[in-house]
């Protein structure tokens, strides 16, 4: 039997493989000349790539992982007005990701009925967690919409979320060996290295740096939760590995994207440095270089504050700077700046309006506009939604502790408590965020989500112990 091009997976032999990309590429070819002659030119291209895509995907589902991953923060956005789901305002925002992750699921769809030896959803950790927290979104929106509380965008807000563990799937659906898995971080790692650079280029004009594409306004918050959890990863592998070069690499990458962090200006994000630090510290078998380091930094820190940028500090300070004739929130003596009292009033409101609907909540968009993932969950999805979406988390960094602990490769624990230093951390910056719908900061999360548990799944397993569950 020849060769197969995607080992246990049973994919279609590559010879046939071959044969299919061309019958593919000479069929978009066709439709594009036929095309052409009926519609414009932008739709029968925009044909052409997902015809292309298609195929491309059916014969190797690796190039369309490779692409989702540098599009999550390289993608422009079209269409939907313009509104950011991070926002959680009424208009939708398409990226490029969005559709193709549309053609991609619809590629692994008939690639599946196909090869009935694919599996549609793999076993794994977070099946659960995942099917239980969207079905919590779902009823709660649909009850909403009853109600008369959500629109139609609520449902469309719901869809999204569900792309999100799509991406969870791709990975523990194709993912074959731990290489595989590498060529996937190295890939994410080169993308944060790209947009770290972009946002560099952006201190010197004085504004917030945000991600490319981001609007005319951009979202400098969500620029911030995604550095935070990348960082935390660089750390975390340059604390463990064992090779100089590797180590090397990940400084530097942690050094190049703590530039651009600093100056997003974002105090949400600054919030989650402090735990993912001593989550690090408790997971690393480095612990007393750890512990050195911090010490380090607590004995520095009024220096560098005292010598860093105005910008930032002041944007620091400001947090305890009421507004004459503004709402201010006050802990004592202490005030708040707008910013964050409107934040506290709307988890106020939030809680308010729980205790109106506390099972089910008012669906999702259909309370408002609050920046505390918390208080969000709570109104839109109520204590069902709530107890979903905290399982989901657990279940999260349950997954990364559990490849801690099993993995033999220093490297690969470096991305395992990693990725649970970084998933601590925003939790802290979802408290002034909606960071765990934010779409550029959940698709990396999902992904590297995918990939700790396959590099669990691949560690070697000691005669008489169980392997974890897949």
């Amino acid at each position: 039997m020849p060769p197969t091009t995607s080992g246990r997976y049973g994919a279609s032999p590559a010879a046939g493989n071959v044969v299919l990309l061309g019958v593919v590429i000479v069929a978009a070819a066709v439709a594009l000349s036929r095309g052409l002659t009926s519609v414009s030119f932008g739709a029968a291209a925009g044909a052409l790539v997902a015809v292309t895509l298609f195929g491309l995907v059916f014969v190797r589902t690796d190039y369309g992982i490779y692409l989702v991953i540098f599009s999550m923060l390289l993608s422009p956005e079209f269409g939907g007005g313009g509104e950011k789901l991070a926002e959680g305002r009424t208009g939708i925002t398409l990226r490029s990701e969005d559709f193709i992750l549309l053609v991609i699921g619809m590629s692994w769809l008939a690639k599946t009925a196909v090869n009935k030896e694919l599996g549609l959803v793999a076993k794994t950790p977070m099946n659960r967690p995942i099917i239980a927290y969207i079905t919590a979104n779902a009823l709660a929106t649909m009850t909403g919409f009853v109600m008369g509380n959500v629109g139609v965008g609520g449902f469309f807000y719901v869809l999204k979320y569900v792309e999100y563990f799509f991406i969870y799937y791709m990975v523990v659906n194709n993912v074959r060996d731990r290489d595989h898995a590498w060529r996937l971080i190295v890939a994410a790692f080169v993308t944060a290295a790209i947009v770290s650079v972009i946002g560099l280029a952006q201190v010197p004009s004085g504004q917030r740096v945000s991600a490319p594409f981001e609007g005319q306004e951009g979202e400098p918050n969500t620029f911030g939760g995604y550095l935070l959890f990348m960082m935390a990863m660089a750390a975390a592998l340059a604390l463990e590995t064992r090779r100089l070069r590797v180590r090397v690499l990940s400084l530097g990458l942690l050094g190049l994207m703590s530039v651009p962090f600093l100056f997003t200006l974002s105090r949400a994000s600054y919030l989650g440095v402090v735990p993912a630090a001593l989550a690090i510290w408790w997971l690393t078998t480095k612990r007393r270089f750890m512990t050195g380091l911090l010490l380090l930094v607590v004995v520095c820190a009024p220096i560098a504050a005292y010598t860093a940028p105005s910008a930032i500090t002041n944007r620091v300070l400001y947090t305890f700077e009421p507004e004459k004739g503004q709402a201010t929130v006050r802990v004592g003596k202490v005030g708040f700046d707008p910013s964050t009292s409107a934040r506290l009033i709307s988890v106020r409101a939030a809680f308010e309006g729980w205790l109106r609907r506390p099972i089910l909540g008012f669906g999702v968009t259909g309370f408002g506009f609050m920046d505390s993932q918390f208080a969000r969950v709570l109104v839109e999805t109520g204590a069902l939604g709530f107890l979903a979406f905290c399982w989901l988390v657990w279940a999260a960094i349950g997954a990364g502790r559990a490849a801690t602990a099993v993995v033999a490769d220093p490297e690969d624990r470096g991305i395992a408590f990693g990725f649970v230093a970084g998933t601590i951390g925003l939790l802290f910056h979802s408290l002034g965020s909606n960071t765990f719908i934010i779409v550029r900061v959940m698709e990396p999360f999902w992904l590297f989500t995918g990939i700790v548990v396959m590099l669990a799944s691949f560690a070697p397993v000691p005669a008489g112990a169980a392997r974890p569950a897949r």
